[in-house]
């Protein structure tokens, strides 16, 4: 069983100890270990129930300035993992050691574990709401919940940990029309609450906008990207504000700090202790903190690791996170808010004469470009501010950049989709092709 409790654990010392008496002159231990319990549903029933725990261990040590690293998956041999760190340290150079000192602090757990009943319950709730109202869709649904409790020590005296807990769900509806093949699909993470009935609604909204096909546009016209897929938008300002990328000059960004970047409705930041997605301390040992990124459309900082900010000449962020569990510490985010403006999504729909919607698209954002070409997986054409229906076969294509400095409405209905807190939005400026 995953202890909850990883202090209690003397894993840790243990490999400190080993690792200074072997010759290291500084180490860092990283430990992560998590229990998933998981509800799976298929054709709208219960399929199946499933747990599973994971187990891993990272060591990091210096050995005459030069860095050996090694990880352990589940059962650990501490003098074969310190003999393979210092066997590793041998092939390096040396580097600067970047590392927390003297830093104990004690945070909360976070979050509630949720049993598998009451999980689910939920799924049989949800699904049901969606057949009550189209009884011939097919229905698959998962529902988790996840408990990760995270530890990071090392010999300059830090000692931090937590447990974080968190439940999400996804749900996907297939609708066969002869031939006309529908999927609509939607989720929610949260801590300590799902909300069946609110994430079963999206799906019957999104259904009802699409009881008809309708002719697609081609041209230029305003495009309303829903909260679910406004992130594909998020997706290029992070690799833009991230330091690293700025060192590199690849950031377009990189000498705009204090300018205008973007429309000044947006205002861009992280918190720590905000939603699912919040983090007491990144993979450094360094306190996290709330930082505005984007202020009024001003481009006011940029994220760092440990190693980044001393390159810029700045602070550190805490934002040092592993991309995995045997990787060195990088820029990356725990979160990413956009303030919201006002209106609901029905209130956006409304202001559009002639435009489309986009709720789920195939393929991914437009790098550090900004440059993109997406297909409209689920997509909506608007009228007079009424919704006609489905379009098939389209695509949107234009420029990350450029759109956000023509934002026409930014809505006030921000969720989560990932860890990024976005509200729906629409802007101009992309191209529209379909086949009609």
């Amino acid at each position: 069983m995953v202890s909850k409790s990883l202090p209690e654990d003397t894993l840790a010392e243990e490999l400190l100890e080993l690792a200074l008496k072997s010759g290291a002159e500084t180490a860092e231990v990283y430990q992560s270990r998590s229990l998933s319990r998981t509800v799976f549903f298929e054709a709208n029933r219960l399929k199946q129930l499933e747990t599973s725990q994971s187990e891993g261990t990272a060591l990091r040590l210096w050995c005459r300035g030069c860095p050996g690293m090694t990880v352990a998956y589940g059962a650990v041999e501490p003098q074969v993992m310190v003999e393979r760190a210092l066997a590793l340290s041998q092939l390096n150079q040396p580097e600067s050691v970047e590392l927390a000192t003297n830093f104990k602090p004690s945070y909360p757990n976070l979050g509630e574990d949720v049993p598998v009943e009451v999980l689910v319950n939920w799924g049989k709730e949800a699904i049901a709401h969606v057949r009550d109202v189209y009884p011939d869709v097919l229905c698959t649904a998962d529902w988790e919940c996840d408990r990760e409790t995270t530890r990071l020590v090392n010999t300059k005296g830090l000692d931090c940990y937590y447990t974080d807990t968190t439940l999400s769900c996804y749900i996907s509806a297939e609708w066969v029309r002869g031939e006309d093949f529908l999927s609509v699909s939607d989720g929610e993470t949260e801590r300590d609450q799902l909300h069946p009935e609110k994430v079963a609604q999206q799906i019957i909204q999104r259904l009802n906008w699409a009881q008809e096909n309708v002719s697609a546009f081609n041209g230029r016209l305003p495009v309303l990207f829903t909260s679910k897929a406004a992130d594909m938008l998020w997706g290029t300002l992070q690799s833009a504000l991230n330091g690293k990328r700025v060192l590199e000059s690849a950031s377009p960004w990189a000498e705009r700090l204090g300018k205008p970047v973007i429309a000044s409705s947006f205002t861009i930041y992280q918190d720590p202790q905000a939603g699912p997605y919040s983090c007491p301390f990144d993979d450094e040992g360094t306190p996290t903190k709330s930082l505005i990124f984007i202020q009024d459309g001003i481009l006011e900082h940029f994220y760092s690791d440990r190693v980044t900010a001393r390159q810029l000449g700045v602070e550190t962020s805490g934002n040092g996170f592993r991309p995995g569990l045997g990787s060195y510490p990088t820029p990356g985010l725990y979160n990413l808010l956009i303030k919201p403006g006002s209106g609901t999504l029905q209130d956006l729909i409304h202001k559009l004469d002639d435009g489309l919607i986009v709720d789920q698209m195939l393929g991914g954002s437009g790098g550090i470009s900004g440059d993109f070409s997406i297909n409209v997986d689920l997509g909506y054409r608007v009228k007079n501010g009424q919704v006609l229906g489905r379009v098939k076969d389209t695509m949107v294509a234009g420029n990350v950049y450029a759109a956000l400095k023509q934002l026409v409405t930014l809505g006030g209905d921000a969720d989560w989709n990932g860890s990024c807190y976005t509200p729906s939005l629409i802007v101009e400026g992309l191209s529209v092709t379909g086949k009609n």
